[in-house]
């Protein structure tokens, strides 16, 4: 009697773990893959990948305004609208096809193989931070652990394969083994912190916190499938998820659009290795939103205007993995503590670049 239910259960999960994959290959390979394969070329031939857009091809930032944010919006939504449609789409997938318990049983432990994971899983992906953020709030309610989550998110940017080739193309392969070597601490170290900041707040194991999520996942896929239409029930979770994130999303955009000026007040010869300038710019590279690789023609630009390279190096690493509107984005996906450290420690990162770039005379 209850082999038939269980049975239905677990055709409906392979079919619906089909689906969601056919729409994240299809969507990637549109959206990521192809466009990044031509676009190597582009930087193997021209060492460029276009403008700063920072700057829209000026020495500085415009003042702030109106028009500047506007100017600002427009470039960045008309770079990243395809890969934020994706995001979209993918996050609400995860919580009307993919079973809960299969996402704890690959991200939802809180030992170093679960953020190991979500890191690897990051790299075909190779979203910037606003538009993975929908995937995050989509895997923090399927129980995925803070960590792998965290590991996953961060993995996006600073382990994406077409970013590290145009950086070395256009910076130089130095430039690549700092950033790579940064970026894998903060993708498991930040990770491994998240989790075990998890932990202790639960006061479990890592395979008492692992069985615990897994328990409570399994418990809610036992009622039977929702009867209405796969359709439907997406439908909703995209609107739901749209309504929630993107209001946000887009005055955080403008606000700093105008506020460039402010944030990067310049980016010529005057900024020197000194630690308040790798500093200032490690925090103004965290708050500042920028599509995917879009730190590569920044850090380009700055350089040609004679910014050194410690500070350089600074924006090249906090640049790409958070920014204020993200960090909006996931604010209810995890607790307050960890978005504070998640800062810190992408802050402290970028200082530490910046002492790696002046130590190693980039």
């Amino acid at each position: 009697m209850t082999a038939q239910p269980s049975a239905r259960r677990g055709q409906h999960a392979v079919w619906s773990i089909t689906l969601f994959l056919l729409v994240a290959v299809i969507g990637l390979f549109y959206v990521k893959w192809s466009p990044y394969y031509s676009r190597a070329f582009t930087a193997a031939e021209t060492h460029s990948i276009g403008r700063s857009i920072l700057t829209a091809g000026n020495q500085t930032p415009p003042a702030p305004s109106l028009r500047a944010a506007l100017d600002y919006a427009m470039t960045y939504g008309a770079a990243i609208w395809k890969a934020l449609v994706l995001g979209l789409l993918l996050g609400s997938a995860l919580d009307v096809l993919v079973p809960r318990q299969w996402v704890v049983r690959l991200l939802g432990g809180t030992g170093m193989g679960s953020v190991v994971t979500g890191g690897l899983l990051a790299v075909p992906s190779m979203m910037c931070t606003c538009c993975a953020a929908p995937v995050i709030t989509g895997l923090r309610q399927c129980r995925a652990a803070p960590g792998s989550t965290v590991a996953y998110w961060l993995g996006n940017t600073m382990l994406n394969p077409a970013t590290l080739v145009f950086t070395g193309f256009v910076l130089g392969w130095r430039w690549v083994g700092l950033r790579l070597a940064v970026g894998v601490v903060m993708v498991l170290g930040l990770g491994w912190l998240l989790n075990r900041m998890s932990r202790s707040q639960d006061g479990a194991s890592v395979d008492a916190a692992a069985a615990q999520a897994l328990q409570a996942a399994a418990g809610d896929a036992e009622p039977e499938p929702d009867p209405r239409p796969i359709w439907q029930r997406w439908l909703r979770s995209l609107a739901g998820m749209s309504l929630r994130l993107l209001p946000e999303y887009a005055i955080l955009v403008l606000l700093l659009g105008a506020a460039r000026a402010w944030l990067f007040p310049a980016a010529d010869i005057s900024v020197d290795n000194s630690l308040l300038w790798i500093v200032g710019l490690a925090v103004a590279g965290t708050l500042f939103v920028i599509p995917t690789a879009g730190e590569v023609p920044i850090v380009q630009a700055m350089l040609s205007l004679g910014m050194a390279g410690g500070p350089a190096a600074a924006l090249l690493v906090t640049l790409p993995p958070i920014s204020l509107p993200s960090l909006a984005m996931v604010a209810k996906a995890f607790r307050p503590v960890e978005l504070a450290v998640l800062i810190a420690g992408v802050i402290g990162l970028g200082v530490l670049a910046g002492g790696l770039a002046i130590a190693l005379g980039f």
